[in-house]
């Protein structure tokens, strides 16, 4: 995968829709995604990174409508920003006395 910029076509994502919520959806649903299976399952073997994984951003066109693309952005050389301080692990972490499960 390639780093996503202004200079790129974006690349559809290919057997998925999403849709705004129905008017009298509550207010935690966001929305609705669609997959059309073998279109969806093409497009994911075709962009899938070496890690196997797909990474699909979910944007508003200028007309308010909402459309999905491949999200191609990878990290520099580097790996991680090493600005960014990395949240410390918290599994089996105590509290009030008890051992948490996870």
């Amino acid at each position: 995968m390639n780093n996503n910029n202004n200079n790129q076509d974006p690349v559809w994502a290919d057997g998925f829709n999403f849709k705004k919520p129905h008017p009298n959806a509550p207010d935690f649903v966001i929305g609705n995604i669609s997959c059309k299976v073998e279109d969806a399952i093409a497009f994911l073997q075709k962009n899938k990174s070496k890690t196997g994984w797909v990474n699909i951003q979910v944007k508003y066109s200028k007309g308010g409508n909402p459309y999905m693309i491949l999200d191609e952005w990878e990290p520099t050389q580097g790996g991680q920003n090493n600005n960014v301080k990395q949240p410390e692990p918290t599994a089996n972490v105590e509290a009030e006395g008890e051992v948490l499960p996870f």
